[in-house]
């Protein structure tokens, strides 16, 4: 049976204290069908991100001469990772607010032919310390999410993915602001199944965030008329490229 290419890639702007730990936390060696690698989306940072990154064991650094937008920076990773040979992409923060170890089962329902695209859904556990208008808005855009798509979406908002290599080569991200809910409405409309994955959480406590409110109202309300207005075509998805487990095979140590 063949090998399993699985790219984690980071967007990252200014995160030299938290992007060193994330990377070298990533399981490299969980099943001996897969093998990883890390790639890194530096979006302009005017810090040592790219030196600690390289330090941590990152295979592939790609760097912006300027800050881009996150939706740009996921852009830029999805197509990296295509171009790199990638089986299956996995999309991670820099900023240790989402868990690495998890990786292996983020993307195991892609490798039981359940899903093409998942997401780890903070809110299926408990999160704790995330301010009050930050909870809500995740509340609101999730919920629209899944009035547009008429789909039950427990964490619209997530910032660890995973993606099949034909979701990866059909996804589009309209604006370069942000990606969260118009790579989702892209992707499930085109015919792409989605799941998500309960992990856990940690609050950001170091780092710069891609992201406002500001640009959220201006940049992202937008974009999600847009993207659910404009004609997509359905895509022929094949549900068991990447299918190595069966429901009750196990990954071993991870």
């Amino acid at each position: 049976m063949n090998k399993q290419k699985v790219i984690v890639f980071l967007p990252a702007l200014n995160e030299e204290d938290s992007i060193g730990d994330v990377i070298r936390n990533i399981p490299r060696h969980f099943h001996p069908l897969i093998e990883v690698e890390v790639l890194v989306i530096d979006d302009g940072s005017t810090d040592d991100t790219v030196l600690r990154a390289k330090e941590a064991g990152a295979d592939y650094i790609w760097s912006a001469k300027k800050n881009m937008g996150l939706g740009a920076a996921v852009r830029t990773g999805l197509s990296e990772c295509v171009r790199l040979g990638a089986d299956i992409g996995v999309m991670i923060d820099a900023d240790r607010e989402y868990p690495p170890e998890q990786i292996p089962d983020l993307i195991a329902p892609i490798l039981k032919g359940e899903a093409d695209y998942t997401m780890g859904s903070r809110f299926m556990n408990k999160v704790r310390g995330m301010k009050f208008h930050r909870r809500i808005g995740n509340y609101v855009f999730t919920l629209l999410q899944s009035i547009l798509l008429r789909k039950w979406i427990v964490d619209g908002q997530s910032g660890m993915r995973a993606f099949s290599r034909q979701a990866m080569e059909h996804a589009e991200i309209i604006h370069n602001y942000n990606y969260a809910q118009v790579l989702t409405l892209n992707l499930v409309r085109k015919g792409f199944r989605i799941k998500e994955v309960p992990i856990s959480y940690k609050v950001r406590t170091t780092g710069q965030s891609f992201i406002t409110f500001r640009g959220y109202v201006s940049s992202v309300l937008p974009a999600i008329m847009k993207e659910i207005r404009r004609p997509v075509k359905k895509v022929v998805v094949d549900e068991k490229a990447h299918k190595i487990f069966e429901e009750k095979m196990m990954y071993g140590n991870h």
